[in-house]
């Protein structure tokens, strides 16, 4: 029986996050650039958002590009920018063919013109797309989030458009850029390292986390069906006791 087919399709992770790590290493450990190591993991991406289909996940959010990645050198960052580019062109149709919306989150503006152009117009072509939404962390950071999200909830408060004893966590949550997303069960990450970077901080509080030494570019579906199946044996108690639940 195939991993797939062990998988209990009545207890999915609707929503799976994914900390795409360990490009960089892969890379190293072959002898090549950084570069190679993100170009090779285009492919990963591509092989886990079919699994993802395969399985019947509707939402997976990968953490694509950090506000800190900017501070990296300035010719990785314009390699990734291009790579983003030339990735989101190719890769369009086929996710529309498949089903799968595009969708964005994070400081998108802070894209290059042309960067930034593919990527809404990408989001435009899928936007009725219903079987999956792959979400794109671009230049985000849940620092960054939870700020913007107090400065309009601050500012909505001094326009006296929201009363300030009507702030509540559902308040702050309609303020996030993943307002219209559930908070994702499952976050994975990869390439062995134990923290969560700055990614989803109010979002993943109940999440079940699922760590892999496995290197990005290495990470295929089968290693997404092992976390869902690793998800599957857990208990999801949010508080209570095992004999409330």
């Amino acid at each position: 029986m195939s991993l797939l087919d062990q998988i209990d399709k009545s207890n999915l992770p609707k929503h799976i996050a994914i900390i795409m790590d360990g490009n960089g290493r892969w890379a190293k450990e072959k002898g090549k650039l950084r570069l190679f190591g993100h170009q090779s993991g285009v492919q990963s991406v591509k092989d886990v958002v079919e699994g993802a289909v395969e399985a019947g996940i509707s939402y997976i959010t990968m953490y694509t590009f950090s506000t800190e990645n900017w501070n990296r050198p300035r010719i990785e960052v314009t390699a990734l920018m291009e790579l983003l580019v030339s990735t989101i062109r190719k890769e369009t149709l086929t996710l529309h063919k498949n089903g799968v919306r595009l969708n964005a989150i994070g400081d998108i503006k802070q894209l290059p013109a042309r960067c930034l152009q593919e990527l809404e117009e990408a989001m435009r072509l899928t936007a009725e797309n219903d079987k999956c939404v792959l979400t794109l962390a671009l230049s985000y950071s849940a620092r960054w989030e939870l700020t913007e999200a107090a400065r309009r909830i601050a500012q909505e408060v001094k326009n006296n458009t929201l009363d300030i004893n009507d702030i509540n966590e559902d308040t702050l949550s309609k303020r996030l850029s993943t307002a219209d997303l559930p908070d994702p069960e499952l976050m994975i990450r990869t390439s062995g390292e134990y923290r969560i970077s700055n990614y989803l901080l109010w979002q993943l509080a109940y999440a079940e986390f699922y760590f892999t030494p496995t290197l990005w570019p290495d990470f295929r579906k089968e290693n997404l069906f092992e976390a869902i199946l690793d998800y599957q044996k857990r208990e999801r108690r949010f508080g209570k006791i095992s004999e409330q639940i």
